[in-house]
Formats: structure tokens, sequence, C-alpha cells
């Protein structure tokens, strides 16, 4: 008997891309554009002016009432109770094993109100690791579902936004997050993104995405802004160095041996903390490691080989269109993860060579 394959679902922006020409494909249950006129093209007006990306897959979760800061302080691993109002920090929803349920943006929207921003493909996990261990005085609120997400990218993003608010979007702090109306639409803006750009990502309600998306893409027509697709968003973290959740960390991978102990306050209680720094202490067996390969483009899952043997495996891999050259991250044994060690990348059977350097790849000019 035949079974109906699932439906995707489409974000209130869906008619827009297919207007736009966009190429669809399936990503975390969604119907998402991955390129508009081509990938590189795309990833250099971000990087030269500005691009403006349909993130409204993304999750949103509120959290409201006198435990929510002291909820959220045990539940992620960064320093949630030092948030002020109006301002965001990147950490980690960890487990009690010590390793990464997801990566997530807690931004501190009121006085007794947090809004969380967490990976598509992992909002129903989220959540029931959440309502699992959900502190007293704290009211949970998914609004994932309910919640379009539009981000505007790159050098010109503040005067192209600046144009369409009544916010002062440019004097917001970087991690800063405000509330004011975009093209008259009542929005939550932040000054927070994923590409290594300057830029910002607007919070509205579905039914206001397609007013807001078309006011901003008018805005910025002249600034020579294009609408940018997963493909460009994945090019584009990557030469910033960012972590792609289901690629270079997930539950098998712990936040020392990710790159990623910045993030955890060893000096507070959270979940998985007295694991994650028993790690620190005895130094990780393994490193994520930044490579250049010469003469080959690494993708994920293709194996790293150290004089022969297979020592490692790629977790993302691409051509970095602004550095010029073919990028990847990649799990390593700790003493193979030093800047400057020859390693190589099994591409086709063969091994092309690759050395390990400092990350990140591209970092914006001051």
């Amino acid at each position: 008997m035949a079974t109906e394959a699932p439906t995707m679902r489409r974000t209130p922006l869906y008619d827009r891309h297919a207007e736009l020409g966009a190429k669809m494909v399936p990503f975390a249950g969604y119907e998402m554009p991955i390129q508009y006129e081509g990938i590189v093209a795309e990833h250099r007006a971000v990087r030269g002016r500005a691009g403006l990306f349909d993130l409204s897959h993304m999750g949103e979760f509120f959290f409201k009432g006198r435990g929510a800061g002291a909820t959220l302080d045990r539940l992620i691993s960064s320093d949630i109770a030092g948030l002020a109002v109006g301002q965001a920090r990147y950490g980690l929803l960890t487990n009690e094993r010590g390793t990464i349920v997801d990566d997530v943006i807690v931004y501190r929207i009121s006085e007794g109100e947090y809004m969380v921003v967490v990976n598509a493909a992992n909002i129903a996990k989220d959540r029931a690791h959440v309502l699992a261990r959900l502190g007293e005085d704290v009211a949970f609120d998914d609004r994932s579902y309910g919640t379009a997400l539009v981000a505007i990218q790159g050098p010109r993003a503040v005067e192209i936004l600046a144009s369409t608010t009544d916010a002062d979007v440019r004097t917001l702090p970087a991690f800063g997050v405000t509330h004011g109306r975009v093209a008259g639409s009542r929005a939550t803006i932040a000054r927070t993104g994923y590409t290594g750009e300057d830029g910002f990502e607007v919070f509205v309600a579905n039914a206001e995405a397609d007013k807001v998306w078309d006011a901003l893409l008018g805005a910025g027509r002249e600034a020579g802004m294009k609408p940018i697709g997963l493909g460009a968003r994945d090019t584009l973290r990557l030469e910033a160095r960012f972590s792609l959740y289901g690629n270079d960390i997930d539950e098998t991978t712990d936040p020392i041996e990710a790159g990623l102990g910045w993030t955890c306050k060893l000096d507070k209680e959270f979940t998985g903390r007295d694991v994650i720094a028993a790690k620190k202490a005895a130094g990780p067996k393994r490193k994520i490691a930044g490579l250049v390969i010469q003469g080959g483009v690494g993708r994920h899952g293709h194996e790293v080989a150290h004089e022969g043997d297979v020592v490692g495996r790629v977790t993302s891999g691409t051509y970095g269109p602004t550095v010029e050259k073919n990028i990847a991250l990649a799990y390593v044994p700790t003493p193979l993860s030093k800047i400057g060690t020859a390693l190589a990348v099994r591409i086709r059977g063969k091994d092309v060579p690759a050395t390990v350097v400092k990350t990140p790849f591209y970092r914006r000019p001051e």
C-alpha cells in the first residue's frame, strides 16, 4: 500500500520566492529557496552591498514570568542571568551528557520576557527538552509557526532598514534588540545574523511578512540589494566560521571539541556543566579544525586523512567566494588540529592536499 509523502510546510513568503523565480528545495520540513540568480552572485551581494533572507522556518520560543531568566540560565550554557533588557546572547542548549541539543540566540525583550530562536529542524526536539526541565514561575509559549523572520545583512543593511522603520537601528549595538515598526508593521528588531556582516533580523507576525519583505526589497533596490537563498547563507556562514547544527554540531559533539567552549559559563550551574568542565580540564581527544583544500571541494562526510590513514571527517565544506579558496571544517585528533598541519581530504577516492588554517576564514573589514 502506497503511503503519502508528508507535506512540506511553506513560509508566509513562499509566493514571493516563486514570483522571483527561486529554485525551491526541501529544508527542515519546509520548501525553501536555495538560490535565485546564483549562489556566488548572491554571496557577493551580501559581502559588498546587502541581501534579504527569509528565515521564517526558524523557531521562536517565549519565556515569560518571574522565573524566566533563572530557568534559561539553567538551560543554556552562556550567561543569561547577565543579560540586560535589549540585549541578546548566543549559547547552547546542552543535555546531561554535556553534548549539544541545539545552538540558540536568547533575546531579553522586556523585564520579564525572553525570546529564544532555535533551529528549524530542532523545534519539536527543543520544545520537549525545554518542557521537561521548565522551572517554576515561568510560562512557555512556542510561537514558531506564527512568527515570520526576515534578515537583512551586509554593509548597506543599516541604511536600508533605517529608511523603513521608526526604530533607531543606527545606534543599536551588535546583539542589541529593540521594538518598532517596519513598513508600518509591529516588529522586534535585533542586530544579529549568520553571515559575518553587519545586519539585522526582523521578527513580525506571519500576516505582515509580505509587506515587510516588499518594503525592504524596494528600499534596497537602489543599493543593489538582492534576495538571498539558503545556498549563499551556507557559504557566508562557513567563511565566517559559524557552526551549522546537524553538520558541525549535534548530540554527538560537545562544546569543547566543537570550538564553542567560549559559550560555556562554567562558574554557574547549567545542564551538563560538570561533564563539559571535566572535558575542558582533560582536553578534548579531537577538535574541529579549519581546512583550506588545494584542488578540490570538500563536502560533508568526506574522509580526512593523515599520511594515508583516515583520521576524521569533513562536517562542512564549500568554495568560499570571498576568500576564493576551497574551505572546510573537520573533526580531527587534537594533535593534528594545529595550524599548519598537512592533511588530505579524500574526494572521489583521491587524497587531495589540505592545510589546517586559523579561523574564521573571513573577517569583515573594520
